[in-house]
């Protein structure tokens, strides 16, 4: 992904740095609610989405009543007995997933202690885990005491680029984008951004609307304006609820009346030189279209997903097919469609004035996999015009918990993306070849080293004016290993070779690859 850089703005008005708002925090989501196309939400079965394997009951290698448990028998009898829960959304266990920390046995007391190190604090499971992995490890039977503690990864991007400072301790970046005006995106940046904290994340909002920001009327911060650290030359968000805001209302300005260059130009400054500090979700609330200031809001960021937003309306399907379509260009996967459509009778049942329109298209069209629908009410736009979130001025209405479903969505998506990034591309040094298995692909293959360094399409490998290859068969060994393998963003890889060339891979072009049919031996060990 090119990073593309404007030049800094000079027509912020922003105050010098003082004091800085204390951060609030929401509470913790209390219930796990199923997704679902009609949004309903329904009781966890206790053992559908989150289940043991069946086995056996696990044996200490001490019978019963003795007390000495060697160490390495003990950790093998806990990381055994932890290895039967199932992460729902890897479909793998938590060991494997390395999410067991810190594990220290004390045989004499028979006291075990470790620490769950999940992806995210917005994980909707993570109680059942903590709850899961005292049961099954209190089963053993020489434990006496069990203590878990719960975490959380630190954020930080899956990039290798060189990204702005600003963006190198986010994990997640989600770009809420409808293409059209009127049609309750900001609405659904909002209140899915406080739904994100109130599930426990770290979280900041971006209105990247200049032309008519939204955000100073659907939040009240007590400051108002945003602040910069003269010393950095760095700009100090405003916060509400605990949440992090940067809009251009708040920069003293009011509304944009600029060009195009001019508004990528404050967007590129007030997105790029915010301190956001550690945020695990920072929710972009996209301006309408798809020219040069979406584009370039998609290069300066690596986005991690896309929520659609949009109505029943056939005009409204035209305008989010193009967005759908950039998004897709870009490399960016779209996790759900949000469409405004429905009304509620006097009974509470749903019922849908203009039919189902829209985003039932957009969905089946491209592939979505999930739709949600937002009811049509006179609260929920109250709430954004007094300054409210719905979500936090009633959050156990039914608007609530709508967006309780799509958190859930979001968080898991990210979470399913961020470990197909991580491990699409892998180099296995036992057979000395390097996997590649593309995000939302099955199939997986073999490369060799050598051919993915000679297939460099570089400018120090190929003569850009004249496409003369420039690097010869001969001046790769066969043998070549790389040093590193690390994503770039949703649609490539960085791969470090021992000379230092630092090559970039794209799955596309990997896919086009010559592959290995016969697999080599295992290297022996040492070698």
């Amino acid at each position: 992904m090119q990073l593309l850089y404007a030049p800094t703005c000079h027509n912020l008005s922003l105050r010098s740095l003082h004091t800085r708002p204390k951060e609030g925090l929401f509470s913790s989501l209390e219930k796990w609610l199923h997704l679902s196309v009609n949004n309903q939400p329904c009781k966890l079965p206790p053992r559908k989405c989150f289940y043991l394997k069946k086995t056996r009951a696990l044996n200490s290698s001490v019978q019963a009543g003795g007390s000495g448990v060697s160490t390495r028998n003990a950790e093998s009898d806990v990381l055994k007995a932890l290895s039967q829960i199932i992460d729902p959304d890897f479909g793998t266990d938590i060991v494997s997933c390395g999410f067991v920390k810190d594990l220290n046995i004390d045989e004499a007391q028979g006291e075990v202690s470790f620490r769950l190190e999940l992806t995210t604090p917005a994980c909707p499971v993570k109680d059942m885990f903590e709850q899961k992995a005292n049961e099954v490890v209190a089963l053993l039977p020489w434990v006496k005491n069990v203590k878990v503690t719960m975490s959380a990864q630190p954020a930080r991007p899956v990039y290798a680029g060189q990204l702005p400072q600003g963006l190198q301790t986010i994990s997640n970046i989600i770009a809420v984008s409808s293409c059209k005006g009127g049609v309750g995106k900001s609405t659904v940046a909002v209140n899915l951004a406080y739904t994100l904290a109130g599930m426990g994340a770290r979280v900041g909002i971006f209105d990247a609307d200049v032309y008519g920001p939204s955000l100073p009327t659907m939040v009240s911060p007590e400051n108002r304006l945003l602040e910069m650290n003269p010393e950095k030359r760095t700009i100090i968000p405003t916060e509400y609820l605990g949440v992090k805001l940067v809009s251009f209302g708040f920069a003293g300005q009011g509304r944009a009346i600029m060009r195009g260059p001019m508004v990528s130009g404050v967007i590129d400054q007030l997105l790029t030189t915010t301190e956001w500090g550690e945020l695990d979700y920072l929710v972009i609330d996209m301006p309408p279209g798809t020219g040069d200031i979406q584009l370039t809001l998609c290069q300066v960021v690596p986005l991690t997903a896309a929520v659609i937003v949009t109505t029943p309306q056939k005009l409204a399907f035209i305008d989010v097919a193009k967005g759908v379509r950039m998004f897709s260009k870009l490399k960016v996967p779209c996790v759900a469609v949000v469409e405004n459509m429905c009304h509620f009778d006097a009974d509470g049942k749903r019922y849908y004035p203009f039919g189902r329109g829209s985003g039932s298209q957009v969905v089946q069209q491209f592939g979505i996999p999930h739709l949600f629908d937002l009811p049509i009410r006179p609260t929920l736009s109250a709430s954004g015009d007094g300054g409210m979130p719905e979500v936090a001025a009633d959050p156990q209405g039914e608007v609530a918990k709508i967006f309780q479903n799509l958190g859930i969505c979001v968080v898991q998506q990210c979470a399913k993306i961020r470990q197909q990034v991580s491990t699409a591309v892998t180099y296995d040094k036992s057979i000395r070849a390097i996997k590649v298995k593309v995000p939302d692909s099955e199939e997986e293959f073999l490369l060799h080293p050598a051919t993915v360094r000679r297939n460099d399409r570089s400018a120090q490998s190929v003569d850009e004016w004249t496409g003369e290859q420039k690097l010869q068969y001969a001046d790769v060994p066969e043998d070549i290993e790389p040093e590193e393998i690390r994503p770039m963003g949703n649609y490539a890889v960085q791969i470090t070779w021992p000379d230092g060339f630092s090559q970039i891979a794209p799955y596309d072009q990997l896919q086009t690859m010559e592959r290995l049919v016969d697999v080599p031996e295992p290297a022996p060990i040492g070698a």
